[in-house]
């Protein structure tokens, strides 16, 4: 298969947000390191969001002023607000994932504020900024835990609403990692129909089994980028049930099996979840 795949590895936001430690900012470059060596070019590295909600993800500035800097990599961070995001570009992140809920329940846990409020407050972020190239974020976009299954039609309101401020580079979350590969490929077809020169990535965990199904499904509508975390790490502090990502080296295995592309290294990769491993055991107990 002629194709080559896009790897967002998250395991340094996403995947030690969920953990009960705290890793240091010293462990977190190594984890760095240790991705970049492995081949990944895509990177989330942080979340500019309160440290008293989330500890995990204290000392951003600092991580994103050390993180290494080889030619044709891209480091990503994360911001729910605008606040967030003018942390982020003063820190001299040039990549932000905005992210919103389409569940109104996950909204107000995670963010404080209902759907409509959230990307109000998104308004004019990417004139403020327009060196920064944004991925408009969509957390629980096919299953919240407070409202249950997410209709499509909702997903592409969504949609509608980022493209409307400017951003049509999206990446849609199964959060709690039990939606339906077929409801996520009929959630993305919706989309295009609505906004047909969206840009579309998948952030899939996986409760179930599944995402590699769901993979699969996405292929075949023409996604090519995709989010997983290094270890299989991850989850969201504020989604009951939330399960980890899909493994990095799940999913490169998988596609490499198939002729896919994707430019990392096996082994690696490997040594890469090991640093992970250790760091964990490093950390500090939170509370």
């Amino acid at each position: 298969m002629a194709v080559q795949v896009h790897i967002t590895d998250v395991v340094m936001r996403d995947g030690l947000q969920d953990e009960p430690v705290v890793v240091s900012v010293a462990d977190r470059l190594k984890i760095a390191e240790a991705l970049v060596a492995a081949g990944l070019t895509s990177i989330e590295a942080a979340s500019f969001v309160n440290p008293a909600r989330v500890p995990q993800m204290a000392g951003a500035e600092e991580l994103v002023a050390s993180l290494p800097l080889p030619a044709g990599v891209r480091w990503s961070a994360l911001a729910l607000n605008r606040k967030g995001v003018q942390r982020a570009v003063a820190a001299g992140v040039t990549d932000v994932c905005l992210v919103v809920s389409a569940g109104e329940g996950h909204s107000r846990a995670n963010a404080g504020r209902g759907v409509q409020d959230a990307l109000d407050d998104l308004r004019g972020v990417v004139d403020d900024h327009p060196h920064v190239r944004f991925t408009g974020g969509v957390a629980t976009a096919f299953v919240c835990p407070f409202d249950g299954e997410i209709e499509p039609s909702r997903l592409a309101a969504i949609a509608e609403a980022y493209a409307r401020i400017g951003v049509t580079r999206l990446g849609f979350a199964d959060t709690i990692g039990t939606a339906d590969p077929q409801h996520v490929g009929r959630a993305v077809g919706t989309v295009r129909e609505v906004v047909p020169d969206a840009e579309i990535g998948l952030h899939l965990h996986d409760a179930l089994g599944q995402a590699l199904r769901t993979v699969d499904i996405a292929l075949d509508l023409g996604v090519t980028r995709f989010d997983a975390a290094t270890g299989g790490y991850g989850g969201c502090p504020f989604a009951p049930g939330a399960h980890g990502n899909i493994a990095t080296e799940t999913l490169v295995d998988h596609l490499h099996a198939q002729g896919i592309d994707t430019g990392i290294d096996d082994a690696r990769l490997a040594e890469a979840a090991a640093v992970v491993e250790e760091a964990l055991r490093r950390g500090s107990p939170i509370g």
